[in-house]
């Protein structure tokens, strides 16, 4: 009689459908699955990120945590960006992760209100550098690692962020846990415990937007190594609760104070659309809220001799993170306020000084002058209108209203802000803004190297070969 050996079940068993539901589509997400826009998303995606590491790593902040990061340092043949050093997958991906948030200038995903780029490119380069992985292997790990990040983060939204919770902070550890059971082939039941350990990091507020702090540049790091690390726990026999998100005191009901919903699971089904599609990119160096009343306010820009008010009308929780409820929102005391400052940010717009990278330099180096933007923000008039977060769930937008001095009014109402996946950055600006972040690290040749490639994103290519790319003496 001759043994059959049957497959391991994608499945573990004893376990609610939300979980079940998760670690199926891990298990079995293949290259072959994702379709040309996946790709495309990838493509943005992994553009803009690289990017942002090797911009943002000169920062103050990412200068501090580098030299953090170099004294806490494991060994291992993982690079962090823009330097030679190289560390252990999860020391690389903390410090590279942390790089790619470290300006308010890194991917969106709109509905889940959270930046995943931050998290699992990192966390899928590293470990495929470790590993000696393919980039078929790591994107593959990358999207199951995007998609758990966003589909937990859909289910979470808008409550998360308005409990003050930072999105990012909490779901970038089982968006990192998912990378690392996906890449280093984890069967059903370790991939199970990856999550559940991962639960056991989950934190990070948003308090930074009202009194400030550089750890908020640290948050995806943080969330990044700690997955990585729940994964290490898995693979070493460690277990977790078998229903970390949807048990009595799991994630949704400890941190949402509610369930995750009825057929929760349904959104981890196999022929849901894939959440990395519809990545949103930056276009303006500041927190995602803003960016609607931005657009809507360029066209009034250097106008403000005629202006005899601006009004904008905010959700409630868009004002949690970057209105009235901020400690310092019309009088900004550091680079946080200032980023995460509606009136700031409208400010800047209507005084013609943009609000891109250029700007928020200088003000980190002390050239902007700031009484003339704090006298226009303090005639910004905000105020929350609960119907707009009722009537476009998931949307950025901005409802404004300008009235002049000869009485004229004008209403502008801004339903996808440039960057969306609705209304997409062109790719001349995209590879501007690549550009812009690259070539003084790089220069202007090796920059333009990394661009053509990361275009022509091989599945082929090692991810070490890619990484190399990157690699800066200092």
């Amino acid at each position: 009689m001759t043994a059959t050996h049957e497959s391991p079940s994608p499945v573990p068993a004893n376990c609610p459908p939300l979980e079940q539901a998760l670690v199926r589509f891990i298990q079995e997400l293949k290259y072959e699955d994702l379709d040309a826009r996946a790709h495309a998303g990838v493509n943005r995606l992994m553009r803009d990120q690289i990017a942002l590491q090797v911009g943002i790593s000169k920062m103050p902040w990412s200068g501090q945590l580098l030299n953090y990061a170099s004294a806490q340092q494991r060994p291992g043949k993982s690079r962090v960006s823009a330097c030679a050093l190289t560390m252990s997958a999860a020391d690389a991906a903390f410090v590279n992760g942390s790089y790619g948030h470290g300006f308010e200038y890194d991917d969106a995903h709109g509905p889940s209100y959270s930046h995943p780029g931050s998290c699992v490119i990192p966390a899928a380069l590293a470990i495929g550098e470790e590993l000696g992985s393919s980039l078929e292997e790591v994107i593959t790990a990358m999207v199951a690692g995007y998609e758990v990040y966003t589909r937990i983060g859909l289910l979470a939204a808008p409550d998360l962020l308005q409990r003050g919770f930072h999105p990012h902070g909490t779901l970038s550890n089982f968006g990192a846990a998912a990378v690392a059971a996906k890449l280093r082939g984890f069967d059903a039941e370790t991939t199970l415990h990856a999550l559940a350990i991962a639960l056991s990091h989950v934190s990070g507020t948003t308090e930074y937007t009202s009194t400030g702090g550089s750890i908020k540049r640290i948050h995806a790091g943080i969330g990044t190594r700690n997955g990585m690390a729940a994964a290490d726990m898995a693979r070493a026999g460690i277990t977790g609760p078998r229903a970390f998100l949807s048990g009595n005191k799991g994630f949704f009901r400890t941190f949402l104070q509610r369930p995750a919903g009825e057929a929760a699971e349904q959104r981890f089904a196999p022929d849901r659309p894939f959440e990395i599609g519809t990545v949103w990119l930056k276009a303006y160096c500041a927190c995602y809220c803003t960016h609607a009343y931005i657009d809507a306010l360029r066209p009034f820009a250097a106008r403000q001799d005629e202006i005899a008010d601006v009004h904008l009308k905010i959700t409630p929780h868009f004002n949690v993170v970057v209105g009235t409820a901020n400690a310092n929102a019309y009088e900004p005391k550091n680079i946080e306020h200032v980023q995460f400052s509606l009136p700031i940010q409208a400010a800047f717009t209507l005084l013609g000084k943009g609000n891109g990278y250029p700007i928020h330099r200088d003000y980190l180096a002390g050239k902007v002058e700031m009484a003339p933007v704090i006298e226009m923000a303090r005639s910004i008039r905000i105020t929350e209108e609960p119907a707009l977060e009722k009537d476009y769930p998931g949307k950025f937008v901005a409802d404004v209203s300008v009235t002049f001095k000869d009485g004229r009014t004008e209403h502008v109402f801004v339903q996808d802000p440039i960057g969306t996946d609705t209304n997409p950055m062109p790719e001349h600006e995209q590879d501007a803004k690549f550009m812009e972040l690259t070539a003084d690290a790089l220069g202007t040749a090796r920059a333009q190297k990394l661009l053509g490639t990361l275009r022509a994103l091989d599945p082929a290519m090692k991810a070490a070969e890619l990484t190399a790319m990157w690699s800066v003496e200092r």
